[in-house]
């Protein structure tokens, strides 16, 4: 009896003790929220150093189906949508919530048919070069055990 009490404590321990997992800043960014305020068309998906990979983006289709794409980030609500339209791939179309945290952050939820809060998976994407008629989100990408850039350029419609 004594030794199944001492194996459920030590079960229950090693269960309960998590490693501490990255915490993504929840503090915004406004004036890189509101520059980022408006309608947005994807004009190219580059990989720094390696144009012959194919990458999987958002787990919704090939980077390059994002070419042509448009995206509208509204800033006061943190909410959009964005669109597939390129030609040659499946068309897809999702409402979002975003922001941009003091890190440079972009963070994105594609609702699809949930409601925002019962969504619990999204994506951390560097801005860079952000001006008022382009910017760049930045996600890595595994490939072959090694972390690329995917360059997603934006322009404003």
């Amino acid at each position: 009896m004594k030794k199944s009490i001492l194996l459920l404590l030590l079960v229950t321990f090693v269960i309960s003790c998590k490693p501490k997992q990255e915490v993504v800043n929840t503090k915004l960014d406004r004036s890189s929220q509101v520059l980022s305020k408006g309608t947005w068309t994807v004009s190219a998906v580059t990989y720094p150093g390696s144009d012959y990979i194919k990458v999987s983006s958002f787990d919704i289709a090939d980077s390059k189906c994002f070419v042509g794409s448009s995206w509208k980030f509204v800033s006061n609500n943190n909410k959009g949508e964005m669109s597939l339209n390129n030609a040659s791939c499946t068309s897809f179309s999702s409402p979002i919530t975003w922001y941009i945290n003091k890190d440079g952050n972009f963070i994105l939820k594609i609702i699809n048919e949930n409601k925002a809060k019962k969504v619990t998976d999204g994506y951390v994407l560097t801005v860079a070069n952000q001006t008022e008629t382009s910017f760049q989100l930045i996600d890595k990408a595994n490939v072959g055990g090694k972390l690329i850039d995917v360059v997603y350029q934006f322009q404003r419609n």
